[in-house]
């Protein structure tokens, strides 16, 4: 069974964002193809969920993710991280063999 985990500054950022947006069910994750490493992670807010996303819930808050990234996402973290000006979501995932010195792709 896949297991993916959300720290509660994630789950704060997330729920403070669809606060804003006045709808939205959660945090919507998939990768793609891209850069020089092979994949970089694509977010969006689910205002809805696809039949096939597989959801993870914790603190109070949703990510669903595409089932074709589930297997490159398994035991990963998704963080929210502030450092300097720039704040964005982080993932710690276990199944990254390289990433790209800019930080925006990764291989598994």
């Amino acid at each position: 069974m896949s297991h993916l985990s959300i720290t509660t500054a994630a789950a704060e950022q997330i729920r403070r964002v669809l606060d804003e947006r006045g709808h939205g069910l959660g945090l919507r994750v998939t990768v793609k193809p891209s850069g020089c490493s092979g994949y970089s992670y694509v977010l969006d807010f689910a205002d809805e969920a696809a039949n096939d996303d597989v959801a993870f819930e914790e603190h109070g808050v949703k990510v669903y993710v595409a089932p074709e990234a589930l297997e490159m996402l398994d035991g990963s973290e998704v963080d929210y991280v502030s450092e300097g000006l720039n704040r964005y979501f982080r993932f710690r995932n276990p199944n990254v063999k390289d990433e790209c010195g800019c930080g925006e792709s990764f291989s598994v």
